[in-house]
């Protein structure tokens, strides 16, 4: 199946994944409506950075998934809706859980609703390798059990099982994607790798401050990450109501990939241990890699990007943001 014209809608557009995600469906000719959450700083997150020639080719539109008229409004006269917004930060789930159940649970229900009355054709909602908890087996394939060792966890266990539920009740053709540990430009210091990467060139931090360095995870390159979506999204063979990983198969413990950012960066900044960074001892998540086979069977998805490729990328897109203060417009990521 071709995008070309297709109407889409991506709900989270104005997010790392999002943005990129909503970037290569305008370069493959769809006719995308991103959906960017109401601010009051006339600013569309992160598609404000896409080149000119993408951002004239979308309709962007401000909004919120919790509201659910709202939604249905939205999703009206769209063939395809690939749902990324979500709140997604770890340690503010533990602050508020229950605004991650209002959003990710209930939000995803929203859009399950206005996609099924709306007669959507095909809906992928984004998941999470983190529901899988840490790991029992490795590597981790779809059958492994849902473990919610935090709030954010367990609210998208539960957005998972309400798209299951509306297949399984309604026929609703869903797929649900699980991509892990998603990594590159765009990403926010949320994430260890962009965290890592900031400190590493700014020369206003004279150290690195880390975390838990033993943690094991699969990092996979936002490239990768956005052709296994839109395979989930065009797929004539995908299995609707079950899950779909997407990583790359390789696993690294943070400290060697601290190491990797070393020899990449050149830089020698002395090193500290910060426990504000840990996660609490029952919550965090000691090893994540994923088997992707299901997706490599069903939809011909496989990585293609290494991660010390992928790394030197990211590292450029921080180099150009600390010394100019924005992107290179019109550098492309997506290649």
């Amino acid at each position: 199946m071709s995008y070309n014209g297709i109407k889409v809608l991506v709900t989270g557009a104005d997010g790392f994944i999002g943005s990129h995600l909503t970037e290569a469906l305008v370069r493959q000719g769809a006719d995308v409506t991103a959906l960017c959450l109401y601010n009051s700083f006339d600013t569309h997150g992160w598609l404000d950075d896409v080149p000119s020639s993408v951002a004239s080719s979308l309709r962007r539109v401000r909004g919120d998934v919790r509201d659910a008229a709202f939604v249905r409004r939205a999703v009206f006269g769209h063939e395809i809706v690939f749902h990324l917004a979500a709140l997604i930060a770890i340690p503010y789930s533990y602050l508020s859980p229950r605004s991650f159940i209002d959003t990710n649970v209930l939000g995803t229900l929203n859009v399950l609703e206005a996609s099924r009355d709306c007669g959507v054709s095909r809906i992928v909602q984004t998941s999470t390798s983190e529901v899988y908890g840490s790991a029992i087996t490795l590597p981790i394939d779809e059958s492994h059990p849902l473990q919610g060792q935090s709030p954010y966890s367990a609210s998208k266990i539960g957005a998972d099982m309400m798209a299951e539920a509306f297949f399984r009740s309604f026929g609703l053709h869903v797929a649900i994607l699980r991509p892990f540990n998603t990594f590159g430009p765009r990403q926010s210091e949320r994430a260890v790798i962009g965290s890592t990467i900031r400190q590493m060139l700014d020369p206003t931090c004279p150290t690195l401050k880390l975390g838990a360095l033993d943690t094991v995870r699969d990092f996979t390159f936002v490239e990768d990450t956005v052709r296994a979506f839109m395979a989930i999204g065009s797929g004539p063979d995908i299995k609707f109501g079950s899950p779909y990983n997407a990583g790359s198969g390789k696993a690294v413990t943070v400290g060697e990939l601290v190491d990797l950012l070393r020899d990449i960066t050149g830089c020698d900044k002395h090193m500290e241990h910060e426990s504000s960074r840990l996660r609490p001892a029952n919550s965090e998540v000691m090893a994540l890699l994923a088997d992707s086979s299901k997706l490599a069977a069903d939809a011909s998805w496989k990585p293609r990007v290494g991660l010390r490729e992928g790394l030197a990328w990211t590292v450029e897109w921080w180099r150009d943001r600390l010394t100019y203060g924005h992107v290179r417009r019109e550098t492309d990521f997506m290649a």
